[in-house]
């Protein structure tokens, strides 16, 4: 079923800057009543209030501690859309010394974030109608690089998670969404040394759009993630979006 975000109640986690900031901009300003700005620090949401007023409610929200999850899925008890975009990058290659403490770090909060994510709001998203769970991937969920090998592979992880909640929760009327962009213009993107081929963040948020719109799995926002993308089409079809266990 095709969803509009229009009068829609969001919650998008890591909301204060980057991509979140740009979900949480472009859902009001397209229509959404009310957006949750999931954060570690709810006072770090301060700037959205000011700009949009009661439509922006700040939620303290942890990816790394169950019970905060938990919480935040209480308050926001009425959410039709929850947007998983917080996320974690360290610079390390395989045989580097702290690749180990790298991997368990960015694991802990991009692939057990999302499993925390999704058993938290599962029930809450049924409740309400059926609604969306989006997961932030990458294109490096799909592609390695080496300099960001650990980074790579908790986001493959967090993929391939991605795929089997689409199948758990189609059963409950509830939309999964894999996003995987490239280099974007955020904090991020530049500490990576991204910033002379990164695009606007807003590219994603008008991409996430036109998936809830168009019920698309996947979505391949910017210039980098549409030549992924387009390469990865056919293996995704046949493959990623088959229900290969039908008789």
């Amino acid at each position: 079923m095709s969803i509009s975000i229009q009068d829609k109640t969001i919650l998008v986690t890591g909301a204060n800057r980057g991509i979140g900031k740009a979900f949480v901009e472009t859902f009001l300003d397209r229509g959404a009543s009310k957006v949750y700005a999931a954060v570690r620090k709810p006072e770090s949401a301060s700037p959205l209030v000011e700009k949009y007023g009661e439509r922006v409610v700040p939620v303290a929200l942890d990816l790394t501690d169950t019970a905060s999850v938990q919480a935040a899925a209480e308050q926001a008890g009425d959410v039709e859309i929850v947007v998983n975009n917080g996320g974690v990058l360290t610079s390390s290659h395989p045989l580097h010394p702290d690749a180990f403490e790298a991997l368990d770090f960015e694991m802990n909060v991009n692939v057990y974030g999302l499993l925390r994510v999704a058993q938290a709001f599962a029930p809450v998203l049924k409740a309400n109608g059926g609604g969306a769970l989006v997961q932030l991937n990458s294109v490096v969920s799909i592609k390695s690089f080496h300099q960001f090998s650990t980074y790579s592979a908790s986001k493959a992880a967090a993929y391939s998670l991605t795929q089997a909640l689409r199948d758990v929760l189609k059963e409950q009327g509830t939309q999964v969404i894999s996003v995987h962009p490239g280099p974007i213009a955020t904090d991020m993107g530049s500490s990576a040394g991204l910033d002379e081929i990164a695009e606007p963040p807003t590219l994603v948020a008008d991409g996430l759009i036109e998936a809830l719109e168009a019920q698309n799995f996947h979505v391949f926002p910017d210039t980098m993630a549409k030549q992924v993308g387009g390469a990865y089409e056919s293996f995704a079809q046949q493959i990623v979006e088959a229900d290969l266990m039908e008789a």
